[in-house]
């Protein structure tokens, strides 16, 4: 006779077996398979990035798939936030395939074994959702603007929101254990990642930037301070939309956010439009400011509003624009959100242009000199500590690193912020806070 825990693990066995072969042969219907084609002719309407595009028939108003590019040749397979009928801009909301393009001809295909495939004409696959043969009985386009494959039970097995490129539709979040950060978009015309990302890190959230002459990305906004947290950490933070309760006309639009080991959502009511907002979504711009945009698609005209912006010159709460990195290109002092000066060897301000610049120098201390400028902060020294030193120290650390450009020193509280990108240097009122920067001895 057979022992107890035999039973149960012959009975276990063949549950697993059972499950397995039903998974197995759970298929996608012929009749709902299908395979585009990137040919044919552009649509007529004004898109995001001035890019061409081929639209698909995936449809649920106001969104719908597009092939589009903004060089020849290079696809993005991408969802766009629009109507034809309000004559306003496509917004694209979320990519397949960022920094990996396809040609003429590429192909998306859904098969009956339940992948979703996004392939060049040779065949290359550029993108995939890795869904072979796990159930996956369908494939929906949902009114939030969220692609999901889903199986016989219609719990979703696959699904968009899982993995933002640069932007949040409502109901779409960022999650501890899965993709915590939105990253920007290279430029209008180069469709890659770019340098900014918002990341939701364990005790809220931050802005990054990160060239290649920096070690590491640079803080230059902190959440931090702005959300007050309790005991806990971050499970995830989700762009939401609701009617006011006081007054039935207007919408909040919320950032909430959700601790570890808990249900409750709490948050901070950012923009609050008086009409139906739910069409809004978060975008991490090509310059790194964090903006809402709503769609009212009762709107003809001018249907895309921007509801709020983080960096605002208009802003009193949050920033002004001269905390953005790049704000006065790579070198620039910056006051009261524009561009008014640029910093010269000779140690006067000059009047500020796009091609502002800091010298060429070596690594060669004896070829180079600094030159001071008071009552300036680096974008990075209001969101980092810096180091604690005397300020003789800081500029030796300075000199003896061949990527520092310059040095930044707040004589207050004897801190030090080494920088490796000048670019944007915000005017102060305290000449105690001074910035050198690293001149060619002529």
């Amino acid at each position: 006779m057979s022992s107890p825990s035999f039973t149960m693990s012959v009975l276990l066995s063949l549950s697993l077996f059972l499950l397995f072969a039903f998974i197995a042969q759970a298929q996608v219907p012929g009749n709902e398979t299908f395979k585009f084609v990137n040919d044919g002719e552009f649509g007529p309407y004004i898109v995001e990035y001035d890019g061409s595009y081929r639209m698909l028939s995936i449809f649920a108003a106001p969104f719908q798939f597009a092939f589009y590019n903004t060089t020849p040749n290079a696809f993005t397979l991408a969802l766009r936030m629009g109507l034809t009928r309000s004559e306003s801009l496509f917004r694209w909301v979320w990519e397949a395939n960022r920094g990996n393009p396809v040609g003429e001809n590429a192909t998306l295909t859904f098969g009956t074994n339940g992948n979703l495939v996004l392939a060049d004409a040779d065949g290359r696959v550029a993108w995939q959702t890795n869904t072979v043969d796990k159930g996956v009985v369908g494939l929906k386009l949902l009114p939030t603007g969220n692609l999901v494959l889903y199986n016989s039970k219609g719990s979703f097995v696959w699904q968009s929101f899982d993995y933002p490129t640069d932007t949040l539709l409502v109901g779409q979040s960022l999650k501890a254990g899965g993709v915590n950060k939105l990253v920007s978009r290279l430029s209008d015309t180069e469709n890659k990642d770019g340098p900014y990302s918002l990341v939701m890190e364990p005790r809220g959230l931050a802005l990054y930037y990160k060239s290649a002459n920096s070690p590491k990305p640079l803080l230059y906004f902190s959440f931090f301070e702005k959300i007050t947290l309790q005991k806990g950490t971050l499970a995830s933070v989700t762009l939401n939309v609701s009617p006011d309760t006081d007054e039935g006309y207007a919408y909040n639009i919320n950032l909430d956010h959700q601790l570890a080991n808990s249900t409750d959502l709490s948050g901070s009511i950012l923009a609050r439009p008086k009409y139906n907002s739910t069409l809004t979504l978060l975008r991490l711009g090509i310059d790194g400011n964090v903006k809402f945009y709503t769609y009212n698609d009762k709107v003809d005209w001018g249907a895309w509003e921007n509801t709020f912006s983080l960096f605002d010159r208009d802003n009193f709460i949050w920033e002004t624009e001269c905390q953005l990195p790049a704000k006065c290109g790579n070198l620039g002092v910056c006051e009261d959100s524009q561009c008014v000066a640029c910093p010269s060897s000779s140690g006067v301000l000059l009047g500020w242009s796009k091609t502002c610049a800091a010298e060429t120098v070596t690594c060669d201390a004896k070829s180079f000199h600094y030159y001071k400028i008071e009552g300036v902060d680096h974008f990075m020294s209001k969101y980092t500590t810096g180091s604690a030193t005397k300020e003789a120290d800081c500029g030796k650390k300075c000199t003896s690193d061949c990527k520092c450009l310059g040095y930044f020193y707040n004589k207050d509280s004897s801190r030090c912020w080494i920088a490796y990108d000048l670019m944007t240097l915000t005017k102060v009122a305290n000449s105690t806070h001074v910035g050198y920067i690293k001149a060619p001895n002529h």
